[in-house]
């Protein structure tokens, strides 16, 4: 197992890898990734990381939760990257993991930067981000030639927690086919309302995924108007990723981890005309 790792950059004393974990399932983790945990001397992992990916970290690895989650006790982010500085200060192999990538709505573009303020040495250490790997363990793909050639990934909130302002809603409904949003389901109502007056139409099919790619996961089918419902009736708390498109009709035909439990799936999803247009 150690040849397997032996030609891979060093993680060095005093440094900081700000590594991505995926979205959940440890078989997505990197090999960069797996060496991180197996050398680390302190791990600081967020709230979306799965409790699995731990289990690589050496028995003598410190273990430190800095998980924020929005309406609950949260550390706050300037704490957690001075903390990452003050590990790595020691002289600590420092490893700063969190769920899907770290500059994916990760929050790492700025623990960087504050780790470059202090003249710390990091290394960006990519994940799956939850917003391609956690669709595809629903069997949804973000682009497919029938239906879309773009794709739009956005925030359903802002650092002060409501919908951010800077989208060009209008933009976005008018000219992406397929919209994957992250930490959205607060505000699912509100950005419904916004996309259907861009001219989205209303019955536009919507996935919710809830804990992707852990034993956790399910997936709630309905459409755009109905997702705020659909979220409020079955109680779904984070973390979720919600995808509006047609890609979303996909799922009847690549719902691979639904096939191994007995789920029939339909050679093509669209029909025989290709992508119809919904009601």
């Amino acid at each position: 197992m150690d040849e397997l790792f032996s030609h891979l950059p060093a993680f060095l004393p005093g440094t900081v890898w700000l590594t991505g974990a995926g979205p959940g399932d440890p078989g997505l983790l990197t090999l960069l990734a797996v060496k991180a945990l197996r050398e680390a001397d302190v791990i600081v992992y967020d709230a979306l990381v799965d409790e699995s990916c731990l289990k690589f970290a050496h028995a003598g690895a410190e273990l430190e939760y800095a998980g924020k989650r929005g309406g609950k006790p949260s550390a706050k982010q300037r704490d957690i990257s001075l903390r990452l500085v003050d590990l790595a200060k020691q002289g600590k192999r420092v490893l700063r993991l969190k769920g899907g990538d770290p500059f994916v709505f990760g929050r790492g573009g700025e623990e960087a930067l504050t780790l470059v303020d202090h003249g710390v040495d990091f290394r960006i250490v990519p994940g799956v981000t939850a917003g391609i790997g956690g669709l595809a363990y629903a069997g949804i793909p973000v682009t497919h030639r029938e239906v879309n050639h773009t794709v739009t990934f956005l925030t359903g909130h802002d650092s002060s927690g409501i919908v951010p302002d800077r989208i060009d809603w209008e933009a976005v409904g008018r000219g992406s086919p397929v919209i994957v949003m992250y930490m959205a389901m607060k505000h699912m109502a509100e950005i419904a309302r916004k996309l259907i007056a861009a001219g989205r139409k209303p019955l536009e099919p919507v996935a919710i995924v809830c804990n992707a790619a852990t034993s956790q996961q399910t997936v709630h089918e309905t459409t755009l108007v109905n997702a705020d419902g659909v979220i409020k009736a079955n109680g779904i708390e984070p973390p979720a990723i919600i995808v509006l498109g047609e890609v979303v009709r996909l799922r009847g035909g690549l719902d691979w981890l639904g096939a191994l439990t007995g789920r029939t799936l339909v050679g093509d999803p669209l029909g025989p005309v290709g992508l119809k247009d919904p009601a």
